[in-house]
């Protein structure tokens, strides 16, 4: 049997009355019925139907502008192309592709390729920066598409032709080494330096007044013994005709003998003295003194240091190294990079108590 005080509580009778019977509901039931009832009204007393929308809100002030500043105008860099006697003008990082692309094989390690991209940059914004166009014709450019300033492949045959060549690969290996180093330039007491660089060293660089002039505090004779081990141009060795060799640095006739006896030692020269870069400095040649840059270029040899030997009635010359030697060997530079130095490393190696700074810093916008 159940407890008699579930019939108390109020809940319905379970047998039906004989007759009309007041039901009780117990009040907790009616508590729940009203709340019932409250919560499927409260829908219609919030949004009731019709055109009544929310009430938009108060005017707020206006959104704040971006905070990323604006990037610099790029400047633009007009080369002068040799072979059609125009000028091109282009976005300075695109030109440097064109330089690159010239100067550098793409096949070298792409710090190589980004320590150079990082030289040539800095040489194109010293030109901007201090207005120099001399060497160009006319001065109708900034600099020439030549190694008399930087070497450079014009914009159409750079991407005509190595794509028709299947190079595309490799100019993109380009891009990317410009991109990574956009903007960024060697400094020395706050102004871009003079970033000469060149093919191969014979196992030292060259102050810059052993060769040049001036003296130049960051252009000082460094090791670089990569070249030897990497460099197909590491030495040279050509022969000359006798009579080309007296033409070409105005001797006597008799000042070079017509045979040279025993070892076939060029009796007809004494090298004076030697650089701190291992390159002669001066020599005497059939009683004739030059330096070792004169004999050089007189006689369009690669380097600056060289041996001379008579060999069956000709001058046989050998050379070591390929350049004028100052700045960035590219050569070491590969060399570098492939024992894992980065390009910052590697042209504070060959670009003595330099800094790094942006081109944006040192240049106004130019056009």
């Amino acid at each position: 049997m159940r407890p008699a005080r579930w019939g108390r509580r109020g809940f319905a009778a379970r047998r039906p009355a004989a007759g009309r019977r007041r039901v009780r509901v117990h009040p907790a039931v009616w508590a729940v019925a009203v709340l019932l009832a409250l919560a499927l009204a409260l829908p219609l007393l919030v949004v009731a139907p019709g055109n009544n929308a929310p009430e938009p809100l108060p005017p707020g002030p206006a959104p704040l502008p971006s905070a990323e500043p604006q990037a610099a105008e790029e400047p633009t860099v007009s080369v002068y192309v040799t072979k059609t006697d125009t000028v091109e003008e282009l976005p300075l990082e695109q030109y440097l592709v064109g330089v690159l692309a010239a100067e550098m094989p793409a096949e070298f390690q792409l710090e190589a390729l980004k320590a150079q991209a990082i030289a040539a940059r800095t040489y194109i914004v010293q030109r901007l920066a201090s207005g120099d166009r001399s060497g160009v014709p006319d001065g109708k450019a900034v600099v020439t598409d030549t190694v008399s300033h930087q070497a450079y492949i014009a914009q159409d045959e750079l991407t005509k032709e190595w794509q028709r060549l299947g190079k595309e690969a490799e100019l993109a290996k380009l891009q990317r080494a410009v991109k990574e180093t956009a903007g960024l330039v060697m400094t020395y007491e706050g102004k871009p330096i003079t970033a000469s660089f060149f093919s191969t060293s014979n196992g030292y660089t060259e102050n810059s007044e052993d060769y040049w002039r001036n003296e130049i505090p960051y252009l000082r004779s460094v090791e670089s013994p990569w070249d030897k081990q990497i460099s197909p141009k590491y030495k040279t060795t050509i022969t000359m005709p006798r009579s080309e060799f007296i033409g070409k640095l105005a001797l006597a006739d008799g000042a070079v003998p017509v045979s040279a006896g025993g070892d076939g030692g060029a009796s007809f020269l004494k090298v004076l003295s030697y650089t701190q870069g291992h390159r002669i400095e001066s020599v005497r040649v059939g009683g004739k003194k030059f330096t070792g840059r004169e004999v050089r270029e007189k006689l369009g040899l690669r380097s600056s240091q060289f041996t001379l030997h008579m060999k069956d009635g000709e001058i046989e010359i050998t050379t070591y190294g390929n350049g004028h030697g100052v700045g960035m060997s590219q050569y070491g530079a590969e060399g570098m990079a492939r024992e894992g130095y980065e390009a910052k490393e590697i042209l504070e190696h060959y670009y003595t108590n330099i800094s790094f700074d942006k081109t944006s810093n040192l240049l106004s916008s130019k056009k």
